[in-house]
């Protein structure tokens, strides 16, 4: 177990995934204390670091493209303090901060962690319901409708609109845009087949934001709620069917084993990712004791991390 704790926050490491805690100090970012705690899964992860600064310093993940659905509708678009994946080191935890790095290293080079891209979120996306506020209107959604509400300076183009509803089967996309300069940003859901783009002030899907503050982070956490519920822009055609909240698929029953390799069946496709950890962990005990050669435990590894990118 690795752990720092920093007025910024809380991360520790079981071997398993990172738990984050956000810090409850007036300076911890809003979005991070309202996306409260959670936990990212070592398949999630493509890589870590530590970057030196007067003051300490900053922690930093490297998530696999895709694994995220607050990053992949932010598109990066996150400033630093409000980034739940970065954590403000102190001088004083440095040391600590360079043995957390390693362990994680350590954790990922054993594992064999692939760093490419996935093709299904490997993190289920912040808690709802939530409400977000911007400019002109008030998003709420409950985990299977959005609604949207004008506010009294909403522009007559959308007035004469009314309010929105979506159902998730409506939707084929969310975009966040954070404002950049003298240009607004935006809270846009997309629904099926529309293709006008206009101007986040007259577009009756969008809700317009100006300016990081509070109200923005909240939109950026529910635009990623609903993100984490519709199909995943990468994955296979076969699979890419609006669905409910993600959810861990239950482990099939395994025939009974012969011996160390016949424990890891050529098919399986209920595996989840947490057996899948776990059996990664057993192997590397097997081979640790001698009961695996390196040739074993090389092929029986690899036959268990291609369940990782084809999803078993």
């Amino acid at each position: 177990m690795a752990e720092l704790m920093v007025r910024d926050g809380m991360w520790s490491f079981d071997g398993e995934g990172i738990r984050i805690v956000p810090g409850s100090e007036r300076g911890v970012h809003k979005l991070r204390q309202d996306l409260g705690e959670l936990t990212v899964p070592l398949a999630a992860l493509a890589g870590i670091a530590h970057e030196p600064g007067r003051k300490g310093g900053r922690l930093r993940l490297r998530l696999r493209d895709g694994a995220d659905p607050l990053l992949q509708v932010t598109g990066g678009g996150l400033p630093d303090d409000a980034n739940p994946y970065q954590l403000a080191v102190d001088a004083a935890r440095v040391d600590v901060a360079e043995y957390f790095v390693d362990a994680v290293r350590q954790a990922l080079l054993l594992e064999q962690v692939p760093d490419g891209p996935c093709d299904r979120y490997l993190l289920p996306g912040p808690s709802v319901p939530l409400t977000a506020s911007g400019i002109d209107g008030v998003a709420t959604f409950d985990g299977e409708r959005v609604h949207l509400e004008w506010r009294w300076n909403t522009s007559e183009t959308k007035r004469q609109w009314g309010p929105q509803d979506y159902d998730l089967t409506d939707l084929e996309a969310v975009e966040w845009r954070p404002p950049v300069g003298l240009e607004s940003g935006f809270l846009r859901f997309r629904p099926h087949g529309a293709k006008e783009r206009l101007k986040p002030d007259h577009d009756p899907h969008s809700i317009e934001l100006w300016g990081f503050k509070k109200e923005s982070g909240t939109t950026a956490l529910l635009a990623a709620a609903v993100t984490a519920r519709l199909p995943h822009p990468s994955a296979p055609a076969a699979q890419a069917l609006p669905a409910p909240a993600p959810a861990v698929p239950a482990v099939a029953a395994a025939p009974p084993a012969a011996g160390p390799l016949a424990a890891a069946p050529a098919a399986a496709p209920a595996d989840d990712h947490d057996a899948l950890l776990r059996r990664l962990r057993e192997l590397g005990e097997l081979h640790r004791d001698g009961i695996l050669t390196d040739e074993e435990f090389t092929a029986t590894k690899a036959a268990v991390l291609r369940r990782f990118d084809t999803g078993g």
